[in-house]
């Protein structure tokens, strides 16, 4: 979209980080939508809230790391539905990452007070590019903790023996 000048305009959110993840609103349980249930099976379907991803990430310690399934897995059980909706899910991780690098960036708040985001990796080891700074704090914060990292697939940076340092919920 451009403006009178024609110049590219830049949007910016009206909410910040924090309302996004703190956003008033109620888990779900529908069933699987038609469209995904040959990867997901017929039943049920949890939507989480935000909050519901935010939490369970708080709860993965130092030196620990967690997948995005074994996050999605944990939020069925916990709410009674066969699986959890893997696009608000992910959409989710992404604003608690956001939140905390803005709860740091805004209010000077310790590192070990933030949500620790850069503990989930995908299924491969794999770091997420979505976090902020297209995995490159991840990897950062990863290396401070004691991860050791290498280049897997297309360059793309994992976590060494990542499997050894998987959190059990």
């Amino acid at each position: 979209m451009k403006d009178k000048a024609g110049k590219g305009i830049k949007w910016k959110s009206r909410k910040t980080w924090r309302e996004k993840l703190e956003k008033e609103q109620e888990r779900k349980i529908v069933p699987v939508p038609e469209k995904w249930q040959k990867q997901y099976g017929t039943g049920t379907m949890l939507v989480p809230r935000p909050l519901d991803v935010d939490s369970l990430i708080r709860q993965v310690p130092r030196g620990k790391l967690v997948t995005i399934s074994q996050i999605r897995e944990r939020l069925a059980s916990l709410y009674g539905a066969d699986t959890c909706c893997p696009l608000t899910c992910g959409i989710f991780l992404r604003i608690s990452a956001e939140a905390a690098e803005e709860d740091l960036r805004l209010s000077e708040m310790p590192l070990d007070r933030v949500t620790p985001y850069w503990r989930v990796i995908r299924e491969d080891g794999s770091l997420i590019d979505k976090f902020p700074g297209n995995g490159e704090l991840q990897r950062a914060y990863l290396e401070e903790e004691g991860h050791v990292l290498e280049s897997g697939k297309k360059g793309i940076l994992r976590v060494k023996n990542f499997e050894k340092s998987l959190h059990r919920f």
